[in-house]
This record gives structure tokens, sequence and C-alpha cells, in this order.
């Protein structure tokens, strides 16, 4: 059996549904968000095999929703791990093909791969900031601007809705789906 991107039934990350009265505290707040908008991701790859999710479908771009994925999970990684926490990790996606920030040498052959790749980026990003301070500041690479774990939370939210706006393109041009759930598959109450 071929591998397809599992479907998501979304999470309320801290009791924060986007229904809801528009108050939380100050750190649920982002990572609530943060949390909706990794989650649109995949729920924008949900059922889609290899070749599908590797396929460009508005030419002239390059764009896949697997290069999306690959993309965010250098994201996760430089910003979360390598920025904030400092360690020190090279690409999650590495060689001459790759370019981009992961958008490029996209292989179907890999998909699995890649998502998985994706969500222990996601997983290693959380564990990198939990218990830390949205106060706590850091200082970046080349630029030597200092910036805070609010900054990046702030920012990730940006870099998603971006990257998820391509993928709203990419996928009803994959299969006419739009929408938070293809084919309907919303689960039953408020989101």
């Amino acid at each position: 059996m071929t591998w397809t991107a599992p479907h998501l039934t979304r999470t309320t990350p801290g009791g924060l549904q986007l229904n809801a009265p528009g108050t939380a505290d100050e750190r649920t707040m982002p990572a609530g968000w943060l949390q909706w908008h990794r989650e649109t991701l995949l729920v924008k790859c949900a059922g889609l095999g290899p070749a599908e999710l590797a396929r460009t479908t508005a030419g002239p771009s390059g764009l896949s929703l697997l290069g999306l994925v690959r993309h965010l999970a250098e994201i996760e990684r430089w910003w979360f791990r390598r920025s904030f926490a400092g360690e020190p990790l090279g690409e999650v996606f590495t060689g001459p093909d790759d370019g981009d920030e992961g958008l490029q040498g996209v292989d179907p052959a890999r998909a699995e791969h890649d998502y998985a790749a994706y969500l222990a980026e996601v997983a290693a990003a959380e564990a990198a900031v939990a218990g830390r301070g949205l106060d706590e500041t850091f200082v970046t690479a080349g630029g030597g601007r200092t910036c805070s774990l609010r900054w990046v939370y702030l920012a990730m939210v940006q870099e998603y809705a971006r990257d998820n706006g391509h993928a709203d393109l990419l996928r009803e041009r994959t299969d006419g789906e739009t929408g938070d759930y293809p084919s309907g598959r919303a689960p039953t109450g408020p989101t």
C-alpha cells in the first residue's frame, strides 16, 4: 500500500478555539495560533500520496506541497533550535539540489521521510522552547539583531500564514479540494 499523508483532527491547544472569545494568556495565544497554522499545513496535505505532494501545480512556479513541508521544517529548525536555543545544527535537508530552504530538491520517493522530518522538527522546536520565557532573547546570526522568543512566535505565525496561502492554492489545483477539511472531513463540534 502506498503511503499517503495522514488525515488530522485539529487540536485546540490550551483551550484556544478560533470561534471562542479572543482571549488567552500571553503564551497560549501565539503558541495556539502557531499550532493552528502547523495543523493547517498538514490538513492541506492530508490524503495525498507522494506524487501528488511533490506535484507543481501553479506553473511556472516550482512550488509544491511537499516543498512547503520541507521548507517549514527548515524554518522551524532555524528559528527555534538554531537561533533561539543556539543548538549547533545543520540544515534538515542538505545536498546540491535542496536550495532555497527546502523548497527545491523535492523527491516523491522521499515524501514519507520528509513529512516525518517535518513532524520531528516541530516536536524538537516545542522541546527547545518548553519552559522558556517569551522575553528571553538571542542575537541573530549574520545581522547581530537581538530578538525575543515572542518575536520568533510572531514571525513563525506570519511565515505559516503566507505559506499556507500557497498551500491552499496548491491543494485546490491538485485535486479541487478547498477549505480546512478536504472532502468535508471536519471533526464534530466547534473548531
